[in-house]
């Protein structure tokens, strides 16, 4: 059975994706503080702040630091 994508999944390019997610996790280990990184980032790339938000809750989980179901699962 294959899985539906979420509409966002298609609509930014996966360098788009790596940078985004890649920013908000630098500037939470940078600053110690979570809160408004991912809106604050969000607001500068012109993504959707839900959006940037799942994959910055996916790329946890992928690397462990998170729990839940990994991309591969």
């Amino acid at each position: 059975m294959e899985q539906s994508r979420h509409p966002s999944s298609k609509r930014y390019a996966p360098e788009i994706r790596e940078r985004a997610v890649r920013l908000v996790l630098e500037t939470i280990e940078r600053d110690g503080e979570r809160h408004g990184v991912v809106g604050r980032i969000a607001r500068q790339l012109d993504i959707g702040a839900e959006t940037l938000r799942t994959w910055v809750r996916q790329a946890e989980i992928d690397a462990g630091t998170r729990p839940g179901l990994t991309t591969e699962e």
